[in-house]
């Protein structure tokens, strides 16, 4: 090894942050929404939640598949790495 620059790796994390479910930013209005709610049971849950989905518009959803899938395609180009870059020091 050559002693005028220093390599640093970083070890790749068995998964990746750009990928992970449930950071699905599409639920945070939802979450805002039912938020401070009581219910009896989990049938009044899924009411409202199937009510709130059926109210948000076609753009709504169309934003969220497009930002999945984004989020994919970096994660494909970096080879699933979560570090994209590789530190070299000279």
């Amino acid at each position: 090894m050559r002693k005028d620059y220093v390599t640093l790796s970083l070890s790749r994390q068995e998964w990746n942050p750009d990928l992970a479910p449930s950071d699905f930013h599409r639920f945070g209005p939802l979450k805002q929404h039912i938020g401070g709610k009581h219910f009896a049971d989990d049938d009044d849950v899924q009411h409202e939640v199937l009510l709130w989905m059926r109210q948000q518009p076609k753009e709504f959803y169309a934003a969220g598949i497009g930002a999945l899938i984004q989020r994919w395609d970096k994660c494909i180009n970096i080879g699933g790495d979560y570090v994209e870059n590789k530190i070299v020091f000279k």
